[in-house]
């Protein structure tokens, strides 16, 4: 008489259920705490699009021959304008972030002198700083950006 076996013996059930755990344990810390790192991309990607916007409005402003102490962008010159300057630069971070794209908006929060992530774990800790222009040979400063709690 022969005996087919079908299916699998419990043991071995057990075993698969047994190493599947050990992988699902030792893979799960690296995508615990993944939004954080996206959201510190997130700012180096706002502190490149600071840079960019404000190399725009540099080369909007020399063309209208705007690059002294004060002036102004109208809306007509550029999107997201008026736009007030500093030596040809934006004077503000709140300046600056009105010819950013920053989307979704409720996802940041544009003050004078920085644009922070709004649902970073420490928003005061997620952050890009602006410092305007304060001569024609001293350029704006973006940063140090810090992502510590991001």
């Amino acid at each position: 008489m022969n005996k087919q076996q079908s299916g699998f013996t419990l043991i071995e059930l057990v075993m698969v259920i047994v190493i599947l755990g050990i992988l699902a344990a030792t893979a799960l810390p690296k995508f615990v705490d993944m939004g954080g790192e996206a959201r510190t991309a997130v700012m180096k990607g706002v502190e490149g699009a600071m840079r960019g916007a404000n190399t725009m409005i540099y080369a909007k402003a020399a063309a209208n021959g705007q690059t002294g102490a004060a002036g102004s962008l109208t809306a007509a010159q550029i999107v997201g304008g008026p736009v007030t300057l500093a030596y040809g630069y934006a004077s503000s971070g709140t300046e600056l972030a009105k010819v950013m794209d920053l989307s979704p908006s409720s996802d940041f929060t544009v003050a004078a002198a920085d644009i922070r992530h709004a649902k970073a774990t420490t928003p005061a800790n997620c952050i890009v700083t602006y410092t305007a222009a304060t001569s024609t040979t001293v350029p704006p400063v973006y940063g140090p950006g810090v992502y510590t709690g991001c």
